[in-house]
């Protein structure tokens, strides 16, 4: 067996990559001496030492932000984004984000990277998050989400009067001119795939169910921008306010009003990290989606 993949199999909470870290770095003896190369084969008998320590990689101040937590145990914690709610510390958002509450309300995370937030969402995106509460989860989840076996689907309104659903299968990198915007790059872009089914067709929307085979950032968003069908709000992407033709005052007081992409992550799915399970949780449109749906219905069926 190799070195690093002894050492894993004996310290399953630490990853593949942070182990090898260590062994590069001369944190490893086998026998009271050092060993510096990962695919080092062992015999069986040696005795191994790994001296790294885990720095407190505290980088957020602890803010009481409130927490829509939808379950928790000792290993994870689900929590229901709201929207407005950046998850990550970062340029113009340095406070006041999901990270700065996980820190207050769970102190202990500010030992595991990124206080064990292992996926995100936009800021204006709402709906289900998995966040690690120790290192074995956060590795567990980690990978899950590397073989595509976490399960993550969305609810959206499109752009556009769409009728059959479909795959999305085009890769996405950095924007070319844009710096914070994403786009379809086939040169230099990574494999992204969404699947998409309508759920209901409106005047001018479509309301649609969307599952993620990959995660990349804005992946939705791009993909459907993309096919020519931007989410309904979403300016960045090209959905901006499109009233139907003699659209009632009440639709056209609702779409004006939403200042944000219409998309909630509605389903997650994944197995928990310690037991096995397979757990899968749901949360509801939010109530300025469920308004945006009732507005366009009554629209629809009035007007049609």
């Amino acid at each position: 067996m190799r070195l690093d993949a002894g050492i894993a199999s004996v310290l399953e909470e630490y990853s593949r990559t942070k182990i090898k870290e260590w062994i590069l770095d001369g944190h490893v003896k086998l026998d009271g001496q050092v060993v510096q190369d990962p695919a080092h084969l062992l015999t069986g008998f040696e005795f191994c030492e790994v001296e790294a320590q885990i720095p407190v990689v505290l980088t957020s101040v602890p803010e009481d932000i409130p927490l829509n937590i939808v379950y928790e145990d000792d290993d994870i914690l689900v929590i229901n984004k709201s929207k407005d709610l950046v998850v990550h510390p970062g340029a113009g958002n340095p406070r006041g984000t999901l990270m700065n509450a996980l820190l207050f309300h769970y102190p202990e995370l500010n030992k595991i990277p990124r206080a064990g937030i292992v996926h995100r969402l936009d800021k204006d995106t709402t709906g289900l998050m998995v966040v690690a509460k120790n290192l074995a989860a956060q590795t567990s989840l980690a990978e899950q989400l590397q073989v595509k076996s976490v399960t993550r689907e969305y609810e959206a309104i499109a752009y556009g009067l769409m009728t059959k659903g479909g795959t999305v299968d085009q890769p996405i990198g950095r924007h070319p001119t844009k710096r914070t915007a994403m786009a379809v790059d086939h040169k230099n872009g990574k494999p992204a795939v969404t699947l998409y089914r309508v759920m209901e067709a409106y005047r001018n929307y479509t309301r649609l169910r969307l599952r993620l085979e990959t995660g990349r950032t804005h992946q939705i968003r791009v993909h459907m921008s993309y096919i020519a069908h931007p989410l309904l709000g979403d300016i960045t992407y090209g959905g901006s306010v499109r009233l139907p033709k003699n659209a009632l005052p009440e639709l056209a007081e609702t779409l004006r009003a939403f200042k944000r992409q219409a998309l909630h992550a509605v389903k997650l799915s994944l197995q928990h990290p310690a037991t096995g399970e397979t757990m899968t949780w749901e949360a509801p449109l939010p109530e300025d989606m469920e308004q945006l749906v009732a507005a366009l219905q009554k629209d629809r069926d009035e007007r049609s």
